[in-house]
């Protein structure tokens, strides 16, 4: 008798200690691949695990249902994890539940199909949302002019915007660059393929591309941004029907007084916004704290700001970080000045003592957008013609974090926003 009761003891221990879930710690010492994790727990997704992310846990932490796939994909990939029981994940799910804590679990439910907004062939630059998805083992689908204006965004959840100009003006580098042969190239393939599209003008067809991508968001889409399609998104919805382009861009003059004729209404992010006239001056307009800015290098940060987990669970999931305080970096549009940031708009990372704002985010319609400021987070001033960033020496990197959490935040299952 006695030793059939040590036998059921012992097959109820042996089932309580057994691993029944996958945990992914996310803080500065656990993990050595923050990076390669998203792309694993997109992975376990994408093959019908189910997961939460522990927010504020641990650097925000990651718990996926066991599976013999999984656990192999992370030792092949670098990432660090734990098998761990039902017994411990219970207890790490009460004690995020606790009142006291400002912490949440949140399930995730199915990865989301992303596009990633961008020229067919290869640019004069690299792209850090790119980069960072292949790094993280993450798929994606290229779409430019064509898919956009032929509806096929309704087949993604997540769409990326390439480093672009939405103002048909080449990326402002008239100035500096029209000699160039890859700007002469840029410039000839783009109005081609305008013409093929059935447009006169680049200008025409990128404005009816930004409609199509507005209509996307305001449908139900998540958009994410970074650098001069920022700005360019937005400049290009507020001249709807006004010519703000020059002749060396678009073959004749810009209209009378078109300042006046913008209409914010139809922004996303940005309002009162003053553009340049310049067509020589590398800068779309006064949104932009580039040429505002006095920070040295050394001492160029930013900091993200923390929300209530339990309540503003999508301000906090695309905070989820190992540190609060993110290295800066430049860009064409290396952040955005805080007077023309709409009221309405979240600001989510912020360097105080220059009144910019880093990391935004909002809503349209029953949709989302997110713009971060700046080219590449670990490629502190990007020019064109340098070479690309090499992530596995950078796999642990607050920046590339950020934009990741953009990434897989569409998985979750949210509630509603209390602030």
């Amino acid at each position: 008798m006695r030793k059939y009761i040590y036998l059921l003891a012992f097959i109820f221990f042996s089932n309580t200690l057994w691993a029944s879930f996958i945990y992914l710690p996310m803080s500065h010492d656990n993990q050595k691949n923050h990076l390669k994790a998203y792309g694993i727990v997109y992975y376990a997704l994408q093959n019908g695990l189910k997961a939460k992310w522990l927010l504020n846990y641990d650097g925000g932490a990651f718990l996926i249902e066991n599976n013999a796939d999984v656990v192999n994909e992370c030792k092949i990939r670098g990432v660090s994890y734990e098998e761990i029981s039902s017994a411990r994940s219970q207890i790490i799910l009460e004690e995020i539940s606790s009142p006291s804590k400002n912490q949440e679990a949140v399930t995730l439910e199915k990865a989301p199909k992303i596009a990633v907004y961008s020229p067919k062939d290869k640019m004069p630059w690299d792209d850090a949302v790119t980069m960072v998805l292949t790094y993280a083992e993450i798929p994606f689908d290229v779409v430019y002019d064509e898919e956009v204006l032929g509806d096929k965004l309704l087949l993604y959840e997540w769409l990326h915007l390439h480093h672009e100009d939405f103002t048909g003006q080449y990326g402002r580098f008239y100035g500096a660059f029209r000699t160039a042969p890859w700007y002469i190239r840029q410039k000839k393939d783009a109005e081609a393929l305008a013409k093929k599209l059935g447009y006169s003008k680049v200008s025409e067809a990128k404005r009816d591309v930004a409609r199509k991508i507005r209509d996307y968001v305001v449908g139900g889409g998540f958009m994410f941004a970074m650098c001069s399609a920022t700005d360019s998104f937005d400049i290009a919805l507020a001249a709807d029907g006004v010519d703000i382009c020059e002749t060396m861009f678009d073959g004749d003059p810009s209209e009378p007084n078109y300042q006046s004729k913008l209409d914010f209404n139809k922004t996303f992010a940005f309002n009162n916004f003053q553009l340049i006239r310049n067509p020589t001056t590398y800068e779309f307009s006064s949104i932009d704290m580039t040429r505002k800015r006095r920070i040295r290098q050394e001492s160029d940060y930013f900091v993200l700001k923390e929300f209530s987990a339990k309540w503003d669970q999508v301000p906090t999931m695309l905070c989820q970080n190992h540190t609060q305080v993110v290295k800066a970096f430049m860009g064409q549009t290396t952040s955005f000045d805080r007077n023309n940031v709409k009221s309405t708009v979240m600001v989510l990372g912020e360097n105080k003592t220059n009144s910019e704002a880093r990391y935004i985010h909002g809503t349209k319609g029953k949709g989302m957008f997110t713009y971060y400021g700046g080219h590449d987070p670990e490629d502190y001033r990007h020019r064109v013609g340098d070479p690309k960033t090499e992530l596995d020496l950078h796999p642990t990197s607050p920046g590339y974090r950020l934009i990741l959490n953009n990434v897989l935040f569409p998985a979750a299952k949210k509630k509603k926003q209390k602030t």
